[in-house]
This record gives C-alpha cells, structure tokens and sequence, in this order.
C-alpha cells in the first residue's frame, strides 16, 4: 500500500475548486510526479465525489504521451490524492500569455504542434469510448 509518506511534496502547480496539484517525488525512487490532493470536505460540500472517482479510473484506463496517467492513488484524513505523471513544461495558458508578455501567442507552426498534440490525446480518449470534461 502506498501513502502520503511514500512521497515529498514540492511546490505547488496549480489550483482548482476541489484543492491543488503539487509536484512531488517518490522517496524510493527518487521520480517525479504530480500529486492532486483533492480536499474531502470541500468535495462534499459541493458533491463531488463521484466525479473524484471518475476522474480516477479514467486516468487509471489513460495512456498516451499526450494525457496525464494515474500512477497510484491513496486517502489521508483530509484529501483524496491522485498521483500521476507530470508534464513538464507548463500549461498552454502560461506559453500563450506569458512567455512573450509584449506579444502574445506564438508563431503558426507552433500552435500547429500543441494543436497536434491534443488532437492525439483527443484521439487516445476517444478509441477508448472515454468523454469527461
């Protein structure tokens, strides 16, 4: 079984209603990963459990290079955490508005690449039968 002291927090992320995701790493292998804690409380003030654990088994059923994967999963007394793999490189958010804040965006062959990408993560989710979100 695997818990909150397998792994070592880093910094945080990202934010979302639910909680947060941190980077994290494995104290056995010394990997990195990125760790969703999603706070219990605020999921059943605003009913979300169940979309917790459909998040969970599709990220369980997920693999491509180009969608997060659940490496494993696990409760403390406060947050429900999903650990996965981590994507380096930040959002697409922060390449379009704050690399260049002079000029936002990025060149065309660019946004061909990224847009590539989520076409093949699209793709990937779709041969599998998964719509979430």
């Amino acid at each position: 079984a695997v818990g909150a002291d397998a792994f070592v927090d880093f910094r945080v992320l990202g934010k979302g209603g639910f909680g947060e995701v941190c980077a994290c790493q494995r104290r056995a292998t010394g990997k990195m990963y990125a760790n969703k804690r999603l706070n219990k409380k605020r999921l059943k003030k605003r009913q979300g459990y169940e979309a917790a654990l459909v998040e969970k088994r599709i990220l369980a059923r997920v693999h491509s290079r180009f969608i997060v994967s659940l490496a494993c999963a696990f409760q403390t007394k406060t947050d429900l955490c999903l650990i996965m793999t981590i994507m380096n490189g930040g959002d697409l958010r922060y390449h379009i508005y704050n690399v260049d804040e002079d000029n936002p965006g990025f060149p065309e062959p660019r946004a061909v690449f990224y847009t590539a990408q989520i076409l093949l993560g699209l793709e990937h989710l779709h041969q599998h039968r998964i719509i979430y979100r």
